[in-house]
This record gives C-alpha cells, sequence and structure tokens, in this order.
C-alpha cells in the first residue's frame, strides 16, 4: 500500500514515537493539549480585554507559521507551491483588513494571485519551461485562500463595534463545539460520520458539538455581545457544521499527504495549522452572521 493510501490517523512513526505520551481514546496526549489549549486560551483573553488591537499580531504571527508548515508538508510531499508569495501576500491580506475592510482584503488577495502566477511561471527561468505549473499553482491558490483570506474575516471582527466579544464570541462556540464533540464522541461514539476521512468522527459527536456550540452561541450573544437570543440560535449550527467541515478538509489534505499533523509546534495538539482547521471556516461564519444581523 503506498504512503498516500495509507491511513495517517493509524499511522505509526517517529513523530508518534518521539516520546512516552498518554493519550485518549481521541487519541490525544490530553493532559498536554489541555494545558496547551488552556495557556492559550488565557492568553487570547488577556489580549482581547486589556489591548484587542494586539489581535492583529497574535494572528498574523500564527499565520505565518501556519503556512510555514502547510507548504513545507506540501514541498515534502512533491508539489512546489510558491512560499514567498503566500507568506508576503497573506500578511498582506490579513494586515490591510485593518483599514480597508474586505474590499482591501480582496484587492490583496487578486494582487496576490497574479504575483503567484508570475512567481510559477518564472520560478523555473525564462528559458525554461515550468514544471507542474498548474497544479502548483491550483496549490498555492488554494492555500491562500484556506488560511490568510478565511483569516482576515476572523481578524476583521475586532474592528468593529463590540468588537473584541464578536472574537470572543467566535473563540467561545468554537470551545463550545470541540468539547460537546469531544465529549459526545468518547462516551457514545459509535456511528462513524465519515470514516473514510476521519474515522474518530462520529455522528454522535456531531450531535454533541451541535447542543453545546448552540448554547454556546445563544450565551454570547446574550451575555457578551447583548444582543437577541434567537441569533445563537441561527450562528450555532451554521458555525458547527461548518466547524466540522473544515476539520475534515484538513482531515483530507493530511490524508493525501500521508501525515498525522501539520507540524508538531504544539504538544497534543500538534502544528498550529492543527488548531486552525475548524476555526478558520468558523471566522467567516462569525463574520457573516453578525455582519448581516447585528
Amino acid at each position: 500500500m503506498s504512503e498516500k493510501a495509507s491511513d495517517p490517523e493509524k499511522k505509526s512513526g517517529p513523530e508518534e514515537k518521539s516520546g512516552p505520551e498518554k493519550k485518549s481514546r481521541a487519541g490525544r496526549d490530553l493532559p498536554a493539549a489541555i494545558a496547551v489549549g488552556g495557556t492559550l486560551g488565557v492568553s487570547i483573553i488577556l489580549i482581547l480585554l486589556f489591548a484587542p488591537m494586539l489581535w492583529y499580531g497574535l494572528v498574523a504571527v500564527a499565520f505565518a507559521i501556519a503556512t510555514w508548515e502547510v507548504t513545507k508538508r506540501l514541498h515534502t510531499a512533491g508539489y512546489n507551491v510558491a512560499f514567498w508569495p503566500l507568506l508576503i501576500g497573506g500578511q498582506v491580506i490579513i494586515w490591510v483588513s485593518w483599514p480597508y475592510g474586505p474590499t482591501g482584503v480582496l484587492v490583496a488577495f487578486v494582487a496576490t494571485v497574479l504575483v503567484s502566477m508570475v512567481w510559477k511561471l518564472l520560478a523555473q527561468g525564462i528559458s525554461n519551461a515550468p514544471e507542474d505549473y498548474l497544479v502548483d499553482l491550483a496549490l498555492t491558490v488554494f492555500v491562500l485562500a484556506w488560511l490568510p483570506l478565511l483569516a482576515s474575516f476572523g481578524v476583521h471582527l475586532v474592528t468593529q463595534e463590540d468588537g473584541a466579544a464578536r472574537v470572543a464570541t467566535l473563540m467561545v462556540v468554537v470551545v463550545c463545539s470541540d468539547v460537546g464533540g469531544y465529549a459526545a464522541g468518547v462516551l457514545f461514539g459509535k456511528h462513524p460520520m465519515a470514516p473514510a476521512i476521519s474515522p474518530k468522527k462520529s455522528w454522535e459527536g456531531l450531535v454533541g458539538s451541535l447542543l453545546v456550540g448552540t448554547v454556546g452561541a445563544v450565551g454570547c450573544i446574550t451575555f457578551l455581545i447583548g444582543s437577541h437570543w434567537w441569533i445563537g440560535l441561527i450562528l450555532g449550527p451554521v458555525l458547527v457544521v461548518c466547524a466540522t467541515l473544515g476539520d475534515l478538509v484538513e482531515s483530507q489534505v493530511k490524508r493525501d499527504l500521508g501525515i498525522k499533523d501539520m507540524g508538531t509546534l504544539l504538544p497534543g495538539h500538534g502544528g498550529i495549522m492543527d488548531r486552525l482547521d475548524s476555526l478558520l471556516p468558523s471566522a467567516f461564519v462569525v463574520w457573516a452572521v453578525l455582519t448581516a444581523l447585528l
């Protein structure tokens, strides 16, 4: 069986044997995951309480690392995406949302795509034809849309009215979805949702995510933002479904690449990108729903 056809969730290798991890039924080193998650959560809370605009800096750094993680994995698999246009253009996409909002993001995104087209065209020099141009360019645009474009909606939340509360709503509801899905999956999970993509996800876990995530959304809308509770009934289920699909998208990307995690920076979590998979589509959902209904 080839490496790409193997199951990265069950694969054993150097990354999994690097230390005596204590793994839960869901496959995590739970104490390390809780410690890292708690540290990140406290850091975000402090930023939102005392210096909300530092959110831009935190997101920019996180996505610079995530871009490096993803492009490194792609390069290892033989895909030569345009790293420097992704890194620099991604930072521009994130930062330009501060003064110019979605219009600036769209302009920066299109400009980065155009630069990437030329970058890959001339990567072999003007005397040589580019190799695998369409595949590498398509993956470059995919990563650009997957990471900085979706991230720009999450970071732009902080510039809106009650911006810190909106960012907190994004983080709280995603955490509620994760906790509800994890608990229900461990306790009751018997029916795999998408076994060919992510064997550990179950329909019971999705129900747990929907219940806890919707409760979290109603609570955030009511007490943090101070608006109509029914907005949470819309936000919660839509966010949970999109977060789950975002997680499945990253699972399939890793399955195609034959890897378990995008990186190893965060003990118990993998890499930075492994913590951002569900947040990325969720950021757009929170921005879209709250912009439309508030």
